[in-house]
């Protein structure tokens, strides 16, 4: 499947060999791979017409606005609202439109309640819409057909619609008008994963109870007595225990995530999606693909709401909970959404930011993501050579970038998609709020970054974790600490330090490097150095824990005896922390238009990381550094190629490295790129489920059959 899975990506980005029959369930696919055709649909890649991003005339039908009466060919195919398949006499009614595209006729009511009446298929402007009401007769050849009891309906004739004439725009009818207070979230109700009854309280003691495994190792195991150090490394490494390694607490559970089988802590996300007029087209379906996919892995715990923004910004619906209800429902205004307009970030991100200030409620867990394929038009403009920076915290609302009572703030996760979206501004925004940058270099990867992302989303194991390192030694005192982007700070006369490192997914990892000073020792055959200790807190059980690790120690022989080893643990991550420090001195050159020196420093950098020791050692980490740097090197061969992806690529990178956290980059989320050194287990789940959801699917087999039957290598473009 993997192979498959390339080519179709492959394809997807360079607009190959890719054919499309007009009728997915009844039209057989053509072997002559030159007359292609690109595809796009609401949902599910349905058939249609992508000539150009503006809607198609659509032909007239005799039936103009009509219900299907028998079994007709619409009836067996599928709605591109609500994802189900459309069978006559189950139950609901079928609505044939006057482009003759046909979906269940309470999926279009609700379509048209979001303010859409162009089709989601073919984009066509209806001119007469449907709409239900309790006491009201069908006029004459507008039957209702479906079961006994149904609500009668009328279709009713759009007027012309009004203009917005200094935008060139059509203004939606029948948008909901939005409260001034989003404090209409869905109560959680008794949703209980974990009764606090039933789990045993973690403790130091006992590591079948531990969330968290705590390692420290000095750079080398023993130095001479007589020999001190100004500078010496100790790295302390902290892992999350897997999700199905916690503690038993089955007892009382009420639901559990799809996700797993496991107690996990529910999740409130709010999605900010870009949905102007670059959008249209292939981008638009499968971002509705990719958040149908987002909303079906979501349990009936977690809560979900989506702004989508174009020149304005408008919330589709409150903060729900996704039980089966609410999944049709967020279906349903997913993909009611239509692509125009401009590209107003910032006013997505502060409606985005509201929900999450006004919710009555709150669940364990909390994070927003954001897509967008384009600059914003509206606060800021993008950067580049000679362009003054803008202010990226204008795009986000104080909550954003401030902490809460508790000292941690939501995570804006965000993904910049395709060659002009302005990957500083997104990736800014990110490391303000402490979320990850994504780059998705083309469309066909949306959905596997997405899925990588929610699968860390839906395993967090650990919260408001907070490392403390105090010397031991009295005459040792911190030097610095090297946390990336995660805040730490040293106390007054530098003997304790902090790191505040927020949330750990299940079975991630952390490593820190703390410098200190190492004294002559005459006297002793040891030198203490440091303790660490942890305090987190666990989201299911909301008890805080306390975990604790043994002195750090150096051996102290005298001069002339056997010296200690070097740790490759530590020199892998000296080497990690050099390799990101060049990335962000070649980002500095080539923005000051130097790529040639942007290149030789990574270069540079390569040379230095072949001779060290985990290196030597032929290290999985530092091979895939130096495949990195060197991917780095080939997107700065012109400024073209620098603007079109260089940019965005080295700061994906740089966002994985500084919180040590996968993230899309480029084309490929795949668990075999040496790139994907942070990629956990559940990720790698979620993102197993998202390829075999979307090969599995025949209309995606009817795509890739003639993809594979060509034998072609996809050409650039």
């Amino acid at each position: 499947m993997g192979s498959k899975w390339r080519k179709m990506k492959l394809a997807l980005g360079s607009n190959l060999c890719v054919f499309v029959p007009r009728t997915l369930e009844n039209s057989p696919p053509s072997s002559d791979c030159d007359s292609t055709e690109r595809f796009s649909d609401a949902a599910l890649l349905s058939p249609a017409h992508w000539g150009s991003s503006r809607p198609s005339t659509p032909i007239p039908s005799s039936h103009a606005l009509s219900f299907s009466k028998s079994g007709t060919k619409s009836s067996k195919q599928t709605c591109s609202i609500c994802l189900t398949k459309m069978k006559q006499g189950g139950g609901l009614a079928i609505f044939t439109a006057e482009c003759s595209h046909s979906f269940h006729f309470h999926c279009v009511v609700s379509n048209v309640k979001h303010g859409n009446q162009i089709c989601p298929v073919c984009r066509a402007q209806w001119k007469e819409i449907p709409v239900q009401g309790p006491n009201l007769d069908p006029p004459p050849g507008r039957v209702s057909v479906g079961p006994a009891g149904w609500n009668q309906t009328v279709v009713r004739r759009l007027p012309p619609p009004r203009r917005d004439l200094s935008r060139r725009l059509i203004v939606p009818l029948c948008q909901a008008p939005e409260p001034g207070v989003f404090d209409d979230d869905e109560l959680l109700g008794n949703q209980t994963v974990c009764a606090e009854s039933s789990c045993n309280k973690n403790s130091v003691d006992g590591d079948s109870t531990k969330i968290i495994q705590m390692e420290t190792y000095p750079e080398i195991s023993a130095a001479p007595k007589s020999k001190s150090y100004d500078d010496f490394t100790v790295l302390v490494h902290l892992k999350a225990a897997a999700s199905d390694k916690r503690q038993n607490c089955t007892g009382n559970q009420v639901s559990l995530s799809q996700f797993s089988r496991t107690p996990r802590a529910p999740v409130d996300l709010v999605t900010v999606l870009d949905i102007s007029g670059s959008m249209a087209g292939t981008k638009l379906a499968l971002l509705k693909r990719a958040m149908g996919f987002v909303i079906q892995n979501l349990s009936s715990s977690d809560r979900l709401s989506v702004i989508a923004f174009s020149s304005t910004a408008r919330r589709l619906f409150p903060l729900r909970r996704m039980t089966d209800t609410g999944r049709q429902q967020a279906l349903q205004a997913v993909n009611s959404l239509v692509a125009n307009g401009g590209t107003n970030i910032a006013e997505g991100l502060r409606k985005g930011a509201k929900i999450m200030e006004d919710r009555r409620e709150k669940n364990a867990v909390s994070s927003i993501i954001l897509l967008s394929d384009g600059q914003d038009t509206y606060t800021v403009s993008g950067s580049g050579v000679n362009q003054p920076q803008p202010n990226y915290q204008l795009l986000l609302p104080l909550s954003m970038h401030t902490k809460d009572e508790s000292g941690f703030q939501i995570p804006v996760h965000s993904f910049g998609f395709g060659a002009d979206h302005d990957a500083s501004s997104m990736h800014s925004i990110s490391e303000i709020s402490g979320g990850t940058f994504s780059f998705i270099e083309t469309e066909a990867v949306i959905q596997d970054a997405f899925a990588q992302c929610i699968g860390g989303l839906l395993s967090v194991v650990v919260q408001e974790l907070q490392v403390a390192i105090e010397c031991v030694h009295p005459n040792i005192h911190l030097g610095s600490l090297k946390a990336g982007s995660y805040p730490s700070h040293l106390m007054a006369g530098g003997r304790t330090g902090f790191i505040n490192v927020g949330d750990l997914y299940a079975d991630e990892e952390r490593d820190f490097l703390v410098s200190v000073n190492v004294p002559v020792e005459p006297s002793s055959n040891s030198t203490p150095l440091l303790k660490v200790r942890c305090v987190y807190r666990d989201p299911i059980t909301k008890q805080t824990t306390i975990l604790e690790s043994d002195e750090v120690r150096i051996k102290r022989p005298e001069m002339g005896e056997q010296q200690g080893v070097v740790s490759v643990e530590v020199d892998r991550q000296c080497n990690r922390l050099q390799a990101a420090k060049a990335m962000s001195q070649a980002r500095i050159a080539a923005e000051q238009g130097d790529l040639a020196g942007a290149v030789t420093i990574l270069e540079k950098c390569r040379m230095t990381l072949s001779q060290t020791v985990s290196a030597k050692s032929h290290d999985r980490l530092c091979i895939a550094l130096d495949a990195e740097l060197k991917e780095m090197q080939e997107r700065m061969t012109s400024r073209h190629v620098y603007e079109a992806s260089g940019r965005a690529y080295i700061l994906s990178g740089l966002s994985s490295h500084s919180w040590q956290r996968a993230t899309a980059r480029g084309n490929s989320t795949d668990s075999s790129s040496l790139f994907q050194s942070y990629q956990t287990p559940s990720m790698l789940e979620m993102l197993s489920r998202s390829q075999a959801t979307f090969l599995g699917s025949p209309s995606a087999q009817r795509l890739l059959q003639p993809l594979l039957s060509c034998g072609s290598q996809p050409k650039a473009r």
